[in-house]
């Protein structure tokens, strides 16, 4: 826990650096702002086509960017991030719900810090780039919107920021992945190995194979998936993991009604319709996965706009909740021994 408040402190400090130099560089934030705003006819051409409507507006209503946009991106990270499981690890270490409640401010403060300003600052690169080298920030990225902050980074700030943000960005990796290693390896060591065998077997050993086939799994995607993956990938990973935890998480916290095969049917819906979503109905993965040009002849099965651009996590969510509430509803609840039993 220590060590995770350090990095967790790290990380803070970098980004409120990176976002004060970054006003520095771009003399001030009024004028940085208006610069930015005034460069509205710079857009590209398809990205105007598709809705944007500059880098300080948002998109055109029902256009195609805003459902990228807020669907996706705003919505998909923005609840996806509360069912990580590398936070519910987190969450399991704390002792009460005041220690909870406690550090809902922190949390916020914190995303603030990290997130919104990698927002802000990735808008901004746009009038560094415009001012030296007389292009927007995808075309001095080469088009690879992954790059975009780390190249301004690398051409705009000092030298010594450069090496200082990169234990912002090992800090921000090693959190998320010390989590994400223990719940690979525990899903494996004890939540399978345990179920199936009982207490046959070392466990542990168990444990240490999942923890070292997620490290192999991580590294393979890495260098497997093509460039400007991050945001894309990060926004299915989110909404698949809010889909699938977020209506269990709450029951868990707020409703004692629910009951096991109400969450069991909650998991599996929001999984299921998120994958058949992804495969089946959402353009920008179903036409890379070909599965569905395969079986029917067509990149999605609904044509009618906006349904090619409506990311899985505005239907499969409802859905998993309502799972949860209906299937709860309609089987006994569960009595002290039998949640007694559960917890053991």
């Amino acid at each position: 826990m220590y060590v995770d408040a350090l990095l967790g402190v790290i990380m803070v400090l970098g980004m409120i650096s990176l976002l004060v130099m970054t006003y520095r560089e771009l003399g001030g934030i009024t004028a940085a702002h208006q610069a930015l705003t005034d460069m509205k006819p710079l857009v590209p051409a398809n990205l105007a086509a598709m809705g944007h409507e500059g880098w300080t507006s948002m998109p055109r209503w029902n256009s195609q960017w805003s459902w990228t946009l807020i669907s996706s991106l705003i919505l998909g990270v923005g609840i996806g991030a509360l069912a990580q499981p590398q936070l519910a690890v987190r969450f399991m270490t704390v002792k009460s719900g005041k220690q909870l409640n406690r550090a809902i401010l922190v949390g916020s403060v914190f995303i603030l810090c990290t997130a919104g300003i990698a927002y802000v600052v990735g808008a901004l690169a746009n009038v560094w780039f415009l001012r030296h080298e007389n292009c927007i920030a995808i075309a001095a990225a080469k088009g690879n919107a992954d790059l975009i902050i780390p190249r301004f980074i690398d051409a705009a700030m000092p030298k010594a920021f450069v090496y200082i943000f990169m234990l912002t960005l090992l800090s921000a990796a090693m959190s998320t992945l010390s989590s994400l290693v223990h719940v690979n390896g525990s899903s494996l060591g004890h939540d399978l190995w345990r179920t199936l065998c009982g207490d046959k077997g070392d466990s542990k050993k168990v444990t240490r194979i999942g923890i070292i086939l997620g490290i192999i799994g991580s590294i393979a995607v890495a260098y497997t998936f093509p460039p400007g993956i991050v945001a894309r990938g990060t926004a299915l990973f989110f909404g698949v993991c809010a889909a699938s935890f977020l209506p269990v998480y709450w029951a868990a916290l707020y409703w004692k009604r629910a009951t096991l095969p109400g969450v069991w049917a909650s998991i599996i819906t929001g999984a299921a319709v998120s994958i058949f979503g992804l495969t089946f109905l959402h353009r920008s993965e179903s036409a890379v996965l070909g599965i569905c040009k395969k079986l029917f002849g067509c990149d999605e099965l609904i044509s009618t706009y906006p349904w090619p651009f409506v990311d899985t996590l505005c239907y499969a969510l409802p859905l998993s909740a309502a799972a949860l509430i209906i299937v709860s509803l309609l089987t006994k609840p569960m009595d002290q021994k039998h949640i007694d039993k559960c917890y053991k």
